[in-house]
């Protein structure tokens, strides 16, 4: 197991990136940071016991992550139970979810999630006039509120995928984004404190900068 921490001169919150071996897991840390949080990046799934906050970053195939983050599922759950914050990122969102097409297309069987937002992750449909996998700058378009959100409607961020969420209760889907169809582009579960970002907040430039200090500022006010 290792770990390794970096801070600001001044911190607000301390949050954990998990390194499962998948992820950006250098330029999520830095984007933390600036927003003033103390980050951990450790591979030990106890190092989310002390945090206040919990990032699970991710980029590659659905299955890969699961079976790599297999040894934080249990502590990634009772931290979630405990109303901890729990912020997926790109695949770590898609993570959040029970299951995904990618692993039954590409032949490996049912891989299952995290369960920890109710749905499943399907592919953009073949029959749309678009480019897959949806690459580049795209508009956030918020539908309900949550901190995780306050100040970015109408946005851009910075997008690299070819699978979205569906979440099974619609109330879970905060933003949405066009891409020949509206898919979810932040989700979040019932109590709120469980929530993701398909696209990469920190390649996002200031308005991925303002999901991050949202993300702290929730890590501060949390009580778990």
């Amino acid at each position: 197991m290792s770990t390794r921490q970096t801070a600001p001169e001044e911190t607000d919150a301390s949050v954990v990136v998990v390194d499962y071996g998948l992820g950006n897991l250098r330029s999520v840390s830095r984007g933390l940071e600036r927003a003033g949080a103390s980050v951990t990046i450790s591979d030990d799934p106890e190092a989310l016991d002390d945090a206040d906050g919990i990032v699970l970053p991710g980029v590659g195939a659905f299955s890969e992550g699961m079976e790599n983050a297999g040894p934080f599922r249990d502590a990634l759950a009772e931290a979630a139970d405990a109303g901890k914050p729990v912020f997926g990122i790109c695949l770590g969102m898609q993570m959040l979810l029970d299951s995904s097409e990618e692993s039954t297309r590409a032949g490996q069987g049912e891989a299952h999630g995290l369960g920890l937002i109710p749905g499943t992750n399907v592919r953009f449909d073949a029959d749309l006039d678009v480019k897959v996998p949806h690459m580049g700058w795209n508009e956030l378009d918020v539908q309900r509120d949550h901190p995780l959100v306050d100040g970015v409607d109408g946005q851009y961020a910075y997008f690299v995928h070819s699978y979205y969420a569906e979440p099974d209760d619609e109330h879970a889907v905060v933003a949405t984004t066009d891409y020949g169809v509206h898919f979810p582009s932040i989700v979040a579960n019932e109590a709120g404190n469980v929530f993701g970002t398909q696209f990469h907040p920190e390649k996002s430039g200031e308005t991925g900068l303002r999901i991050l200090r949202n993300f702290v500022d929730i890590c501060v006010e949390s009580d778990a």
